[in-house]
Order: C-alpha cells, then sequence, then structure tokens
C-alpha cells in the first residue's frame, strides 16, 4: 500500500559473521531465527511497497526465500568489518527500481514491530521530515559518566551540581536504539547516511521494546 503517494522500500542488512555473536542472525530467538523478526514486521507494515533481504550468507538468503521477499546477494568486501551500512544500502539501492523512501530495519532489533515501522512513517508525514530515526530514553543519566585514567581516580568525576541530584531531577537523554531508520532516497545518497544535517526528527520508543542483540546475554 502506497503512503501519500510515496514509495518506500525496506532494506534488512545481514551480515552471516559477527566478532562479538557468531551468526547472530541466524540464532534461535523464540523458536525462530532471529532475522525472521524483523522480516515478519516489515511484511505486515502497511505502507512498505517491498521488504529485501541484503546479505553475504546463503542460508540468510533461504529464509528471505521462505518468507517470500528477494535477498541480493552482497559482495564478501560490504560484509567485512570495514563496510559501513551505508555501503549495504547503497548496493542494495542500485540493484531494484527507484524508491522515494528508504527504510532500514537491522535484525538486532527484534521486538521492533510493524507499528512501530507504520507509525515512523506517519511520523514522517505530519513532521513533514526527510529521515526519521528511533530512539528511547536512555536507562541511565550520561550526567552520571565519565572516563577514567588508568589510575582509576575519580576527582572531579561528575560536575559540580551533578553529585547530590537525585535521578528524576536530571534532565532525560535519549540515545539511538537501532530500531528504525527512514530517509528519502535522494537525501540519503548525497549525504550517505540516514543521520540528516537537518530535517531529520526522532522516533520515541520504550526500553523495552528497544532492546539490541549484541551480545548473548541480549538474547
Amino acid at each position: 500500500m502506497t503512503y501519500l503517494n510515496k514509495t518506500f522500500l525496506a532494506i534488512i542488512p545481514a551480515r552471516g559473521e559477527s566478532k562479538r555473536l557468531p551468526r547472530k542472525n541466524l540464532l534461535d530467538l523464540c523458536g525462530k531465527p532471529l532475522i525472521a523478526w524483523s522480516i515478519e514486521a516489515g511484511l505486515k507494515s502497511k505502507y512498505i511497497d517491498k521488504l529485501v533481504v541484503s546479505s553475504d550468507d546463503d542460508k540468510i538468503l533461504d529464509i528471505a526465500v521462505e518468507y517470500k521477499i528477494k535477498g541480493i546477494k552482497r559482495p564478501k568486501k560490504l560484509a567485512n568489518d570495514i563496510a559501513t551500512t551505508f555501503d549495504a544500502v547503497k548496493h542494495t539501492i542500485d540493484k531494484l527500481e527507484s524508491y522515494d523512501y528508504i527504510v532500514l530495519l537491522q535484525p538486532t532489533s527484534p521486538l521492533r514491530n510493524f507499528k512501530h515501522i507504520d507509525e515512523s512513517i506517519k511520523l514522517l508525514d505530519q513532521k513533514n521530515a526527510d529521515a526519521i530515526i528511533s530512539v528511547c530514553e536512555m536507562d541511565h543519566s550520561p550526567l552520571w559518566s565519565n572516563t577514567l585514567d588508568k589510575d582509576g581516580v575519580m576527582d572531579n568525576f561528575l560536575r559540580e551540581g551533578i553529585l547530590n541530584k537525585r535521578s528524576q531531577d536530571l534532565e532525560k537523554y535519549y540515545r539511538l536504539n537501532g530500531a528504525i531508520y527512514i530517509c528519502k532516497t535522494d537525501k540519503l545518497l548525497k549525504e550517505k547516511s540516514f543521520f540528516l544535517k537537518k530535517n531529520t526528527y526522532a522516533y520515541l520508543m520504550n526500553r523495552e521494546t528497544s532492546v539490541d542483540i549484541d551480545y548473548e546475554i541480549d538474547l
């Protein structure tokens, strides 16, 4: 279903290997591979016109076939530790017909669902934005953090006035949660980033649905 006469291409980038959690995109999460959660979310979206999986791994591409969506084989040089997400996205864009917007759904965010995707696309229209990026509130305020030297000395670790404040009295901070990135295609290709210099807005998700699978404990 085309939304407001605009077309949306959703890309799920899924490398075969991962240093911190080997083969994580294929790991079982409640009876199905991790990547399947993002595929199902994309398929249930009312506004995504085409959903594709980009991967260098044949087993991951086989899962795309099982869900009857297109899989695009990514060359190994675009799936190593040096290659960026933009590199993979650009490779996919070049293989397909033109779409007005690109929606990036990283497979490491299994609790992001179709409602979040559709709300993000609606927000894009409401804000007349060029890009939408999902965020969530931080678990702990960065005002209570700092670097440490090798001796672990904590002199001046906290700024003046922060030490005796309660957490609820501190300003709220938000972080990227990696779940949803939406960007106008021409702007994305020009700036080579979903985080545009102007006209980018945040879509707020709660912490519970912002889980990012990076380590075994996250599973």
